[in-house]
């Protein structure tokens, strides 16, 4: 349970710089940034894998950028859901989903499968 809410954190994390950097993202509030992560971690577990299974040919004759395509339009889905989270366009909701993926994937580093923080030590020889 806690790794559900280490992910949760990352992603509104990510939404949230995203809100930052980009001008056509928005949010009316916290809470809602928090159920937009809530809402993009479900979307991205049972809608994401159909879709990608359905653009297969596509996204291999793409050479896999296609990806960044299904990936904004799931964000798009989630701000089509929540009146109060403003998307602009597919251009923006393709760059909120790269800045959500790059600091997903900086911070899953960090935190464990059971979501506690990992600490690496190396040892020299003996």
């Amino acid at each position: 349970m806690r790794g559900f809410f280490a992910r949760l954190l990352m992603t509104a994390f990510g939404l949230w710089l995203a809100d930052l950097l980009l001008s056509g993202i928005s949010f009316d509030g916290a809470l809602p940034l928090f159920i937009a992560a809530a809402l993009l971690g479900i979307v991205n577990a049972f809608v994401r894998p159909v879709v990608i299974l359905l653009t297969l040919p596509f996204t291999l004759l793409t050479l896999g950028l296609f990806i960044f395509v299904i990936n904004g339009m799931m964000i798009l889905l989630v701000a089509w859901f929540m009146p109060s989270f403003h998307v602009s366009g597919l251009g923006s909701a393709i760059l909120a989903s790269i800045i959500v993926g790059l600091t997903g994937w900086a911070a899953s580093s960090y935190v464990g499968d059971k979501g506690g923080i990992e600490v690496w030590t190396m040892r020299g020889k003996s």
